[in-house]
């Protein structure tokens, strides 16, 4: 029975456009109105997140592959950045009892530099200005 469904469900989706990054910001943007909505008692708010959710069950199940596939371009443009500097900042406090973390003076690039190894001649690798680092 669960095995009919499946392949039901699996043909129904065949050519359809399905989950991206931009589906699922979308899914949670809605959540968190919808939550926001429901404790404050403001309409608007929950009214937002039915509409965040119908525009993701559209472009879910939308045969426009081209359009969508565009729109989820645009959207990782404009959020890989803050995401690449969210993964950056996460992975240099987790690290920060072994590294010591700083930016070339010459060309901004950051770099990291093992700590306890006192003061260090340092050349970058990205424009091979030579500086002095103390880790």
């Amino acid at each position: 029975m669960l095995q009919k469904i499946r392949e039901t469900l699996t043909r129904w989706m065949t050519g359809r456009h399905g989950p991206d990054q931009m589906g699922m910001f979308t899914l949670m943007a809605g959540l968190v109105c919808s939550l926001v909505g429901s404790f404050t008692r403001w309409g608007i708010l929950n009214l937002a997140g039915l509409g965040l959710y119908i525009w993701t069950l559209y472009r879910m199940l939308s045969r426009n592959h081209q359009a969508r596939s565009i729109e989820n371009q645009k959207y990782l443009s404009l959020t890989g950045k803050y995401s690449l500097k969210s993964r950056q900042f996460f992975r240099r406090m987790k690290n920060r009892k072994e590294y010591k973390y700083f930016r070339c003076p010459n060309c901004r690039q950051l770099l990291r530099l093992k700590r306890g190894c006192g003061s260090k001649e340092i050349t970058c690798a990205k424009c091979g200005h030579q500086f002095q680092q103390k880790a």
